[in-house]
């Protein structure tokens, strides 16, 4: 059993929390775009009111801990651990009552060559519960605007979690994967789950645009999210995301597997 204690220091040794890798400068550029309704920062979401650049320095502070001051430009994001294990033990609380009353579950990342390894822990754990974790539309082709322009790319699961792969990839490993902020694969693939009669989900886990696309639709979801990712908060905030979880989203995939066994222990679900 993983103490909160021991993840505490584990998210600041590892860079989860506490001073991460994201810059100030690029947070700050996120949130000048999401104020401005830039698609690539929305992430899918429809924010229900105006959010300006200093509102969205406030809400960032106040769910993650980085610094309120807009004078502050420069310089390592921060987020506060502790938010990040409020958010963690959140986070279990909703993936502990979806198993409790075996519900459906859709699991996606944009994040595949890092965390596809918690969610896939994740995964593993409802379904040994019987939770039904829904793979729907598999092989479907997604279009999605690059900054090289638009890509087609094909729907596809590891371990009962959906990502989005190059025209003609398939592979076992994570490798092959592509990172993507894109809502347009959950939208696909909640799509083919009603074409197909397929059970819709309860509940929708991961990141990014698998998170507010699909919470824009209407569907309970959870997700992890950085510093330069207000569109997951904005959503907590307006009621549309349940948990949004900060930490950095993009360090090695072993980092995360402390979170997973904290996580399944906390949710009643370790084996």
């Amino acid at each position: 059993m993983l103490s909160r204690g021991a993840l505490r220091a584990h998210l600041l040794t590892a860079g989860l929390a506490g001073p991460v890798a994201t810059s100030r400068q690029d947070s700050l550029r996120s949130y000048r775009l999401f104020a401005a309704r830039d698609p690539r920062v929305t992430l899918g979401l429809a924010p229900r009111r105006a959010w300006g650049e200093r509102d969205l320095i406030a809400l960032m502070a106040d769910r993650c801990g980085v610094s309120g001051d807009p004078e502050h430009v420069s310089g390592q994001d921060v987020i506060d651990p502790e938010r990040t294990l409020n958010g963690l033990d959140a986070f279990a609380g909703r993936l502990a009552a979806v198993a409790e009353r075996r519900g459906t579950v859709l699991f996606g990342t944009g994040h595949p060559h890092r965390l596809l390894g918690f969610y896939a822990a994740l995964a593993d754990a409802l379904s040994a519960a019987g939770c039904l974790v829904l793979t729907p539309a598999q092989g479907r082709c997604v279009d999605i605007t690059t900054r090289f322009g638009v890509r087609t790319y094909t729907i596809d699961y590891v371990r009962g979690v959906a990502m989005v792969r190059s025209p003609g990839v398939r592979a076992a490993g994570r490798g092959a994967g592509v990172h993507t902020h894109s809502p347009l694969p959950v939208r696909a693939a909640l799509e083919g789950a009603a074409e197909s009669g397929t059970p819709l989900p309860e509940l929708v886990v991961g990141d990014h645009g698998w998170v507010c696309g699909a919470g824009q639709l209407g569907f309970e979801v959870i997700g992890l999210a950085d510093t330069d990712d207000p569109a997951l908060f904005v959503g907590e905030a307006e009621g549309r995301v349940s948990v949004a979880v900060p930490l950095d989203d993009a360090v090695r995939s072993a980092y995360y597997r402390p979170l997973t066994r904290y996580v399944l222990n906390r949710a009643c679900l370790s084996r």
